[in-house]
């Protein structure tokens, strides 16, 4: 779910482009900065559903809002649970642990593993596994769910959350088939989100359920603490009416009508128990007023579900950073087109930033903005309290379109995340397909018909400078650092012109002037790591690197299992599971132990790490 951001049709538009140029470095220019953003409150319940409804207005035509969006280590606590058995557990075995951006921020997965039991997520079940037997031991079938449901997983000593999004039929009411009387709050959407907690230290009960519908965008987890960020659209019905102009007066209308809670989603709790976002916990941008809503909930799971403490802003998400200490919620301002139609204004990107430190309510800290558009969360970093992000802007131009990438670097002063430096110029006509902040150096990899990875020095931040760039043929979509210092590009290869041709593992030197060392193909294929970062595995102690992998023939998908050296990649095998009902291919990967693990939805297999031999198959069921 997350990571896996789709550009909507608009954005792909001004993206659209064109051909590349040497990188400028820059000093901030009020001139070519973006508009400030910062957060403002709302005095009271009635100014918050005064400026909603208003928000609101600017985007009402004949069938209702003409603007609403389309719609990126781990360090656990052991929460205490009871019944568990006293006395030390033995230690787990050496374990890989899910792919996660940050080491202090772990991300839900369809998979999680403490090295002593696995426990997997798959059509609509949670099941959990041994690794020492090889058996899949339980499978919970969770209350209101259906095989079909979409989820995630976080992990926390005996307990598990898990985190689904499941379809939900709207209940008709009201003057016609299906419809509330106008200005009536709707239903919350066909959407709901439903997270349930999970009790894992005997036989795996369910501990405690909370639903809403908000939409689920992202989580994260520090210890036992999780922050849920979902975000949501006015629930109104709009009438509409015969003619544009009585469409609109009657959709005005029912905006003028609605209450609060059309706004506010809800949260209800297992028992009865039901939460909207305190008033007084609402913010807005100050530069626009927007009718969606961006809520961040918190639950400790150490101590169950219970009050999830929601704070909210009112605009559109859609991208999630976090690092433990800091999370950061972007989004593109609702303003590109409104009704009537008025022209397209250059795209930005929005920043606000919360501080997630302890385990109470998130407290908003500042807010800034960058022009262009990220492309998924490593897209951001934050490094000595810096915060630094890559986009990619387009402008018309005489003659076409034209793009270029941007790396960013915004500080903290006071409630405003101000610019204080900025390099531009990269890969002029391409748009950006991967980016890594490691340490103080960034990567950046456009492509249109060559792959440019640039390297650019971030020592001090407030001048950036391009130190190496390297153009080759195809592009990688996600970049790894190895153990050794080394990066590892995965994405595609391509001729000349641009066409693709199929799956590319690339090793760069960035020591120095970015050079590739080794470059494992496979023709014909693609790999959900592409767009997937938790589908990649790469476990440093031994160089082993498992992507999975899906021939464009309609051949059956699997694991490619690598080695990766300091200078070489090359293929140790594949991992193909048994049978023929093997779900959507193998999705997800880990090492316990001297074991490989894959999976997919059907099931897991279990294969020697070195020989790749030895398979046992564990069937869901």
């Amino acid at each position: 779910m997350r990571g896996r951001i789709f550009l909507p049709v608009a954005t792909a538009l001004l993206l659209a482009g064109i051909a590349a140029c040497t990188p400028s470095e820059q000093v901030p220019d009020r001139d070519t900065e973006a508009p400030p953003v910062r957060l403002v409150a709302y005095r009271g319940c009635d100014a918050l559903l005064d400026e909603l409804r208003r928000a609101a207005l600017d985007k009402v035509g004949p069938y209702g809002l003409e603007d609403v969006p389309g719609g990126g280590t781990e360090a656990l606590a052991k929460a205490p649970s009871a019944g568990k058995v006293p006395g030390a557990p033995a230690p787990a075995p050496e374990h890989s642990t899910t792919n996660s951006h940050e080491p202090d921020a772990d991300e839900p997965d369809l998979v999680k593993t403490d090295g002593r039991r696995i426990v997997a997520f798959a059509r609509g079940r949670l099941r959990v596994v041994d690794p020492a037997s090889r058996k899949v031991t339980h499978t919970l079938e969770l209350p209101g769910g259906t095989r079909y449901d979409n989820g995630e997983l976080l992990l926390s000593g005996d307990r598990v959350l898990v985190l689904t999004r499941q379809a939900r039929a709207i209940p008709f009411e009201g003057p016609a088939p299906g419809r509330p009387l106008p200005g009536r709050a709707l239903p919350e959407s066909t959407q709901t989100t439903r997270l349930t907690l999970v009790d894992l230290s005997g036989k795996p009960k369910v501990a405690g359920t909370m639903t809403s519908g908000a939409d689920y965008l992202d989580a994260r987890q520090t210890g036992s603490v999780i922050r849920v960020v979902m975000r949501s659209q006015p629930r109104i019905y709009f009438p509409g009416g015969d003619g544009e102009k009585k469409a609109v007066a009657a959709n005005r209308e029912a905006v003028w009508k609605a209450p609060l809670d059309a706004w506010l989603p809800s949260f209800e709790m297992e028992g009865g128990a039901t939460y909207r976002t305190p008033c007084d916990q609402v913010s807005r941008p100050s530069s626009y007023a927007g009718s969606s809503m961006l809520t961040m909930v918190t639950f400790d799971l150490a101590k169950g579900l219970g009050d999830p403490q929601p704070v909210a802003v009112t605009a559109d998400g859609s991208t999630v950073y976090g690092n433990g200490k800091s999370l950061y919620v972007t989004g593109t301002p609702p303003n590109l087109f409104a009704w009537p139609r008025k022209k397209v204004v250059e795209p930005r990107t929005d920043v606000y930033k919360f501080d997630v430190r302890g385990s109470g309510r998130p407290r908003y800290v500042a807010s800034g903005s960058v022009k262009g558009f990220l492309l998924n969360q490593y897209s951001m970093s934050e490094h000595e309290g810096n915060l630094r992000l890559a986009a990619t802007t387009s402008r018309i131009e005489p003659g076409g379109r034209a793009s270029q990438s941007s790396v960013y670097v915004l500080a903290q002063h006071g409630p405003r995340l101000d610019q204080i430096g900025r390099l531009d110029g990269l890969g002029k006509g391409e748009q950006i397909r991967s980016v890594r902040f490691i340490g103080a150096t960034g990567y950046v990899v456009t492509f249109r018909q060559t792959d440019p990875l640039y390297v650019v020095d971030l020592g001090d931040p407030r001048r950036p400078r391009p130190t190496g760039e390297l153009k080759i043929n195809g592009f990688s979509a996600y970049l790894h650092p190895t153990a050794d210092g080394k990066l590892l590009g995965v994405g595609q290869d391509a001729d000349s012109s641009g066409r693709t041709s199929g799956l590319q593992v690339s090793l760069f030197d960035v020591s120095a002037g970015p050079r590739r060392l080794d470059a494992y193909k496979l023709p014909g294929a693609a790999s959900e790591a592409e767009f997937e970062p938790h589908a990649f595995l790469y476990w440093p102690k031994t160089g082993l690197t498992v992507v999975p992998v899906t021939p464009r023939n309609g051949g059956p998908p699997e694991a490619l299992v690598l080695k990766v050296t300091d200078a070489s990649v090359t293929k140790l095998g594949s991992v193909r599971p048994p049978g023929r009902d093997l779900g959507d291919g193998v999705s997800r990967s880990l090492v316990i132990g001297d074991t490989l693990w894959t999976f997919t939805g059907a099931g897991a297999h279990a294969v020697d790490a070195s020989t790749l031999k030895g398979g046992d198959w564990l069937a869901y069921r």
